[in-house]
């Protein structure tokens, strides 16, 4: 099979103006991704529970969602924007760090706050959630440096297409065998379980099948084919769910097989179904601010004591204040804030 250049890589002036717009459909599916974003975070402690494990093992496509999008808008717009991908991510991100140490600050009267510790924090995301910042980062990167070395002559739709296949054996290769080859090296579990929220060559492997989809078109045939994908996605969270719960082989939050099937495949469906929602398509919109902001929320509710409620409750209470609160801002950033500034906070 042949990808022409029409086909594979829209490079006329509609296509680009096309890729510039709001996509409904994308923003509708980042906003799904930002609620379980939230859900995830709600969800109380509960180690070696079996129904917190479910939730949470249904919640996980989040990144992959993000991802995965990112990748497809990519193939649709052509080209990678790397500086102005990198400066909307780090820019937000920086304003966060520095409420999310004030706030780890006050909270820990103890914090170290020598210089080049905090510059560990902030590269490494040592605050609250932020790890997956550089993991966007990182992907977007990588992205870029595929399409640099496909080149500019008539093979280059064939060179990319085949370096992003070869991208997701690859970075399911390197999560399955990153984790073995670290204990063998003697290196804790703390530190593990560091490296593989941050393996970017599996979290890759996600923004390389979602370039694929848009570069081939699938949208319409994943459409075509949602059912028997949507019964195949279900059967694969079983296995993903059942793994982590029992333990069996690789149970890795992040970063198995198992996980990136599930994964996969509810991103793949989620295109297919291609759900548009206002509502939803707002969130999406403003996705990055709520994901760097929300779990302020979530960890001033848990500094108090009084609303140490019964564990479901405590979720419910949490997820609807952060989501309540987030959309609220946003809201009403966007309509006192000017553009630049309402951009440069990441909505």
């Amino acid at each position: 099979m042949t990808v022409s250049a029409e086909t594979a890589w829209p490079t006329d002036a509609r296509a680009h103006a096309q890729a510039r717009t709001r996509d409904g459909v994308v923003d509708t599916l980042r906003g799904v991704a930002i609620l379980m974003v939230i859900g995830i975070h709600s969800l109380p402690k509960a180690d070696g529970s079996a129904f917190v494990t479910a939730v949470d093992a249904a919640l996980r496509p989040c990144v992959p969602i993000f991802l995965f999008v990112s990748g497809y808008l990519t193939a649709r717009s052509g080209h990678v924007p790397l500086v102005k991908r990198v400066w909307r991510t780090i820019v937000p991100y920086t304003i966060a760090f520095i409420a999310a140490y004030v706030f780890m600050a006050l909270a820990n009267p103890a914090m170290d706050h020598r210089p080049a510790v905090a510059l560990a924090r902030y590269v490494f995301a040592y605050v609250f959630v932020y790890y997956y910042v550089f993991v966007y980062v990182g992907c977007t990167v990588a992205l870029w440096a595929a399409i640099a070395l496909a080149g500019e002559d008539e093979g280059r739709d064939r060179r990319l297409i085949l370096l992003l296949l070869l991208a997701i054996p690859v970075g399911l290769a390197f999560g399955a065998y990153i984790d073995p080859l670290l204990q063998h090296l003697g290196v804790g579990e703390a530190i593990i379980d560091e490296v593989r929220m941050r393996d970017l060559p599996f979290w890759f492997a996600f923004m390389a099948a979602g370039t694929l989809a848009g570069l081939f078109g699938a949208g319409a045939l994943f459409h075509t084919m949602r059912y028997p994908l949507a019964a195949a996605a279900v059967a694969a969270y079983a296995v993903y769910a059942g793994v982590r719960i029992a333990g069996i082989g690789d149970a890795a939050n992040y970063d198995s097989v198992a996980f990136f099937l599930y994964a996969i495949l509810a991103c793949i469906v989620l295109l297919g179904f291609a759900p548009e929602s206002a509502a939803l398509a707002t969130l999406g919109s403003a996705s990055y601010f709520i994901y760097l902001w929300h779990i302020f929320v979530i960890m001033a509710l848990r500094q108090f004591d009084a609303l140490q409620l019964h564990p479901i409750l405590s979720t419910i209470v949490e997820y609807t204040a952060a989501l309540s609160i987030c959309a609220a801002a946003v809201l009403l950033l966007r309509r006192v804030m000017p553009p630049r500034i309402a951009q440069g906070l990441g909505i």
